[in-house]
């Protein structure tokens, strides 16, 4: 199971639960706050791992860095055995600083059926994480899958199906269900993510890496950037 440390450079407003920094959080950027929002109001992502203070945490932060300010892409995470309130774990934080992700005010979650039934896609770091997702609320099995299996799937679906769409919340809901015809039909070589928890910072690269090139095509499809 993951667990925290500190990270490497300490934000000016690590806890996210502190009072005396709630001025200075973007709503925009804050996923925690803005998966809460009105139902029906844009398209959810949920994250999943095990502690919800590295793979997921990280893979979090690096599509709200991709999708940029303002999106009506909501971005979550949650971990299947994870203690609220922490923040991400050290080597995280310096791996995702490097890569462009921000990780201030990052506090992880346990894993809920409400945090599962509000997700309009799960990914999770692992079929296990899957699993658990799935056990949680299991009519969300149709649109829950593996971060790389569902970077495999989207490499397959012709873009024009997806970018056709000039919104980026409708095209999150034809590059769902293109994704999803194809479940079985793509070779989806090592779905899982190994948990760099307690590992060389090696293996927390590695980690970052399998998700921001397993989430490539998908967050091009949907912010529509040119390849």
């Amino acid at each position: 199971m993951e667990r925290t440390r500190d990270c490497d450079r300490v934000p000016d407003c690590a806890a996210a639960h502190d009072p005396a920094c709630e001025h200075t959080r973007d709503p925009a950027h804050d996923s925690h706050d803005r998966a809460g929002s009105v139902p029906g109001a844009g398209f959810r992502i949920l994250f999943v791992c095990t502690g919800n203070i590295c793979r997921s945490a990280m893979a979090e932060r690096l599509t709200l860095a991709a999708l940029g300010p303002g999106s009506p892409i909501l971005v979550g995470s949650a971990g299947t055995h994870a203690r609220a309130g922490l923040p991400m774990a050290e080597r995280a934080c310096a791996v995702l600083l490097r890569l462009g992700g921000d990780p201030d005010n990052f506090a992880s979650r346990p894993l809920t059926a409400e945090e599962v039934a509000r997700a309009d896609l799960v990914l999770a770091a692992s079929s296990e994480h899957r699993a658990g997702a799935v056990a949680l609320h299991p009519v969300a099995a149709a649109r829950a899958f593996t971060i790389v299996e569902f970077g495999a799937l989207a490499r397959a679906v012709p873009a024009g199906r997806v970018l056709g769409h000039g919104d980026p919340v409708r095209r999150a809901r034809a590059l769902l269900e293109e994704t999803g015809a194809l479940r079985g039909l793509v070779r989806v070589e090592r779905p899982d993510i190994a948990d760099p928890y307690g590992g060389p910072r090696r293996a927390y690269r590695e980690a970052a890496r399998r998700i921001a090139d397993a989430l490539a095509v998908p967050i091009r499809l949907l912010t529509h950037a040119p390849a």
